[in-house]
């Protein structure tokens, strides 16, 4: 088309996830995308979690544009706004205090990574310690200090530098089901020649996004709370993928009963596909001094007021999250059905709530399976060590119709490949 034509030339070979899927798209609403040919496709990545609540939601974008009409400031560093007060208030009466958590809020720059950072630097300052433990498979971040405790080697890889500050554990069944990785940690803390410092913090995400949908249980997130707090470790959850409402629970902790010290929020915080990052942290340990971290653009007054009418739109009672647990069980009966379908290409579900998938046996079925499901109009990426993770991204607003359309396209795509698979073995 018209527009193609000039992407090849200009843009930078960093770009990704439009070599999985060249259309350039024009048009979009709720889970549906239409490219500049009028075609339409289903979209299960959503942002990569940034559209929680699809494309272009009416009443966000009802809000949005009001304030834009009324000339409220675009972006304001961290002056304080109308725009700012209202996502305070309105996130500390429906998110914070109905879970009985008591966070102090920091703006940082726009960006899940900035907020990482500004973790990772304030569980150092706290604590006076250096390393900060994080977990394999964990993905954190692109910017240096984000990348360090990330575990993916062709990220880390990108970096064109040491990475430092970090001490590597085992997330739970990493070393498989008879392997006790906190018992593993445990030892490591208590024993005085394991060579493993204290660290200032362990950060985690308690679903692994882009790690494969590796899931930690409720009692291992609980034994591990228990530790760090006998060794006065500090427990950052990454909720910038899991959270707003992913795993069916605002925060993807809730369901474990955990209470950590910092949690970082992006993606899906601004409800719009907004640029907006968040640091939540225990007021004791908010130990910054002003403007010890900063950035220009933390003060981005159009994701407040999305994020502000997100919140007030799903969050102000249970409905909604009920309503996304009963959307997660239709996918798990989707995948269940696919997975009986086609034992032989697959190895397990995975995941938890709406971000779930199938692990494939082959990284090169998982490839073929979302090329065709591409071809056939749908968007679905893969996860995992070896992208061999095909992982279901919905929006949690999409109607049952079209979550069932698009669970059908990539059945579909598993027949396909299996069909391709037993002509070529015959």
């Amino acid at each position: 088309m018209f527009e193609q034509k000039f992407f090849g030339g200009r843009e930078s070979a960093v770009a990704s996830y439009c070599r999985s899927f060249p259309a350039v798209f024009e048009r979009s609403q709720g889970a549906e995308i239409w490219d500049e040919g009028g075609r339409r496709y289903l979209d299960f990545l959503s942002g990569a979690g940034a559209l929680n609540y699809g494309h272009n939601n009416a009443d966000l974008k009802e809000a949005l544009l009001g304030y834009i009409a009324g000339d409220g400031p675009a972006m304001s560093l961290d002056l304080r706004t109308s725009a700012k007060a209202a996502f305070i208030r309105v996130f500390s009466e429906n998110i914070l205090q109905p879970r009985n958590l008591d966070y102090s809020i920091q703006f940082t720059g726009p960006t899940g990574a900035n907020a990482v950072e500004a973790a990772l630097k304030l569980a150092r300052k706290a604590t006076g310690r250096q390393t900060v433990a994080t977990f394999t498979n964990g993905f954190h971040g692109m910017s240096l200090g984000a990348l360090s405790v990330t575990g993916n080697s062709h990220h880390r890889g990108g970096a064109g530098t040491f990475l430092s500050g970090a001490a590597r554990l085992p997330f739970e069944g990493y070393l498989g089901d008879g392997f006790d990785t906190l018992a593993y940690f445990e030892k490591l803390l208590t024993d005085p020649s394991s060579g493993f410092d204290c660290p200032a913090a362990v950060i985690l995400e308690c679903v692994q996004g882009e790690g494969g949908l590796n899931v930690a249980s409720n009692d291992w997130l609980q034994r591990l709370q228990s530790i760090c707090r006998a060794h006065g470790i500090l427990i950052i959850v990454d909720d910038i993928q899991a959270g707003c409402g992913r795993t069916g629970t605002f925060f993807s902790f809730e369901e474990s009963g955990i209470f950590p010290d910092i949690v970082t929020l992006s993606k899906s915080l601004s409800g719009y596909g907004l640029p907006f990052s968040i640091v939540l942290m225990r007021p004791e340990i908010d130990c910054w001094t002003p403007g010890e971290h900063n950035g220009t653009f933390r003060g981005n007054n159009h994701a407040f007021v999305t994020a502000t009418a997100a919140i007030e739109l799903f969050w102000k009672s249970d409905d909604f999250s009920l309503a996304v647990q009963a959307l997660a069980a239709r996918v798990t009966e989707h995948l269940d059905a696919i997975s009986a379908a086609h034992p032989s290409m697959v190895l397990c579900r995975k995941g938890r709530g709406m971000m779930q998938g199938i692990a494939c046996r082959s990284p090169e079925d998982a490839a073929q399976i979302t090329r065709f499901a591409y071809e056939d109009g749908l968007i679905i990426e893969r996860a995992g060590p070896q992208d061999e993770v095909i992982k279901v991204f919905a929006p949690l607003t999409i109607s049952e119709s079209l979550l069932d359309e698009g669970m059908g396209i990539l059945s579909g795509a598993f027949d396909r490949c299996a069909k391709m698979k037993a002509c070529g073995a015959a």
